[in-house]
């Protein structure tokens, strides 16, 4: 069994203060919502398959939108590589299944409505009521995306997950404009498999 870094309910002040679990850990648990709103361990869906795990704000950043577009672009040579992609963010499952028939996703959404994976992934930050209030007057509410009142989004990050369930490659930036572009992803997917095939022999 992987031991993996005790970050549970750990929830940074800010982006630039939150501090992703590193590589080499094991994966952490949590409990995901899927597109019909069915609870799901992130163990079961990532079990045995290399993964590559997205976290992004919501299908109200235009950011998250032209990352999650640009995924789709290698999604296809990802897969033939043997990994799946899942994504992550505070959405409710209704704003999931909008964003996946508006934006044509193929990969999987999943909602973390609790914040329990971005807190154990370490990528949770608390928006400030500045920013919550600036948010509002974009018609941005987080409490309506989310359909819960804590506040919480996670620093956009790509992990990268290994059939042991090891984390393998980490990005993340607390500058939220700043994204892996998919031919980046792509990369460090193949980086990645490279040297755990390396490792094995």
């Amino acid at each position: 069994m992987l031991a993996h870094a005790n970050r549970a309910n750990q929830i940074a002040p800010s982006a630039e203060a939150a501090e992703p679990i590193a590589v080499g850990t094991g994966a952490p648990d949590a409990h995901l919502r899927d597109l019909g709103g069915k609870e799901v361990p992130l163990h079961a869906i990532i079990a045995g398959k290399p993964t590559v795990l997205i976290f992004y704000r919501g299908s109200w950043c235009p950011y998250c939108n032209a990352h999650l577009s640009d995924l789709i672009t290698v999604e296809e040579q990802l897969r033939s590589l043997g990994y799946q992609i899942i994504a992550i963010s505070p959405d409710r499952p209704e704003e999931l299944n909008r964003m996946t028939t508006e934006d044509h996703l193929n990969y999987r959404l999943f909602s973390d409505p609790q914040a329990e994976a971005m807190k154990n992934f370490g990528v949770a930050y608390r928006v400030d009521d500045t920013t919550i209030a600036n948010y509002k007057k974009f018609n941005v509410d987080l409490e309506r995306s989310s359909g819960q009142t804590h506040h919480i989004l996670p620093v956009p990050a790509v992990f990268i997950i290994d059939r042991t369930g090891k984390i393998v490659f980490v990005h993340a930036d607390p500058n939220y404009k700043l994204r892996m572009k998919g031919a980046e992803v792509l990369a460090a997917a193949k980086q990645s498999l490279s040297a755990s095939d390396a490792s094995q022999k």
